[in-house]
């Protein structure tokens, strides 16, 4: 018999749990994660003692969690690309070249913006 799927709150409560374990795999499986949030832990604070526009305060806010992002979706193609296998393949190491790319270019932007607001 087929499993009914959640609805409504118990759907939430669960995609929250299952969401955290993610956090906190990440956390304390990726070195650079950690660092990313310790800087977030600095940048986010700082942002919001700014004498900034409210506009300028959500951009730099928004730039330091899209580094997370695109730092927990590259951590999770490098999990799957691990469980696949861990012979040399152009495909795998092609997909955590991107993931990491991704990361860059956040990180790019996320510099940039801080640049532009705070020095330019």
């Amino acid at each position: 018999m087929a499993k009914k799927s959640l609805h409504g709150f118990k759907r939430v409560l669960n995609a929250t749990r299952y969401s955290c374990q993610g956090l906190k795999a990440t956390f304390q499986n990726e070195p650079a994660f950690r660092e990313e949030v310790l800087l977030a832990f600095i940048m986010i604070p700082a942002a919001l003692l700014m004498d900034v526009t409210q506009i300028e305060r959500i951009l730099l806010i928004a730039v330091v969690v899209l580094v997370l992002f695109a730092e927990l979706v590259n951590s999770a193609v490098e999990a799957v690309v691990d469980r696949i296998g861990a012979e040399q393949h152009e495909l795998s190491g092609r997909a955590k070249d991107i993931g990491s790319a991704a990361v860059m270019v956040t990180m790019l932007l996320a510099g940039y913006v801080w640049l532009e607001i705070l020095i330019l």
